[in-house]
C-alpha cells in the first residue's frame, strides 16, 4: 500500500486528543529510529510525521497505534500521560465480574495499561449477530468451550487451546458454538487512554 493510501486508511485526525509533538519526537530519538525509518515501518511519508512531530498535524488512533508499535511503547506514552504506581499482580479476589448483554467479564490485568486483559464468559445465543468494528489489535485464546469467530468473510471455529490475533479493524463477531457457552482470554488494545471503557460489550455506555 502507498503511503498516501495508508495515510488515507488511517482515518480522521482526533481533534479532541492532547497535542503529541513533543513526545513523538523525543520517543522516536529513544528508539535509535532516523525520521525516513520510522516513517517507513509506519506507513507513512517522511514529510507527514515530520508534520506530526511539529504540531502541524494530529495523528489518527490507527497512526497512535503504529507509532506505539514501533517505538516500543504505549498510545498513554505517546500521548504524554502520566499515572499513578501500578501493581503487577492482580489477585482473583480482586476480579470482581462485570456483566454486559449477556457476557461476563473479569478484568484480569492492572488498570491504566496500554492494553486490557480479560477474562469472558459468552452463554450461548448472546450478541452474536454484532459485528464490531474499531481502531486497535486484539489476541484471544480458548479457555473452555468452543467459539464461532467470524473474521470478515470468513467463520472459524476454535476449541480450547487455540487462539486467534487479528486487528480489529476487520469486521468480527464473537459467538458460543455450543450451548455451554465459552470462556477465554482476551487481551485488546486501549488507544485513547488508560479509562478508555471495554469495546467488547454491545453497547460502550452499558459497563461502568
Amino acid at each position: 500500500m502507498s503511503s498516501s493510501a495508508n495515510e488515507r486508511a488511517g482515518g480522521q485526525p482526533v481533534d479532541d486528543l492532547p497535542a503529541v509533538a513533543p513526545q513523538l519526537r523525543a520517543l522516536r530519538r529513544r528508539a535509535g529510529l532516523t525520521l525516513e525509518a520510522a516513517a517507513r515501518d509506519a506507513g507513512l511519508s517522511p514529510a507527514h510525521l515530520s508534520r506530526l512531530e511539529t504540531g502541524h498535524r494530529q495523528p489518527s488512533l490507527p497512526m497512535l497505534l503504529a507509532l506505539a508499535r514501533i517505538y516500543g511503547t504505549t498510545v498513554s506514552d505517546l500521548l504524554g500521560e502520566t499515572v499513578a504506581d501500578r501493581d503487577a499482580i492482580v489477585r482473583a479476589v480482586d476480579m470482581d465480574p462485570t456483566r454486559a448483554g449477556g457476557w461476563t467479564y473479569w478484568q484480569t490485568g492492572a488498570p491504566g495499561r496500554g492494553m486490557q486483559a480479560l477474562r469472558v464468559h459468552v452463554p450461548h445465543g448472546s450478541q452474536g449477530d454484532i459485528v464490531r468494528v474499531h481502531p486497535g489489535e486484539e489476541w484471544l485464546y480458548v479457555l473452555r468451550g468452543r467459539l464461532r469467530l467470524r473474521l470478515g468473510d470468513t467463520t472459524h471455529v476454535l476449541a480450547a487451546g487455540d487462539s486467534a490475533h487479528f486487528d480489529s479493524l476487520t469486521p468480527h463477531r464473537l459467538a458460543a458454538q455450543d450451548e455451554d457457552g465459552v470462556e477465554l482470554l482476551f487481551v485488546h488494545t486501549l488507544l485513547q487512554s488508560p479509562t478508555a471503557a471495554l469495546c467488547l460489550g454491545p453497547i460502550i455506555g452499558e459497563l461502568p
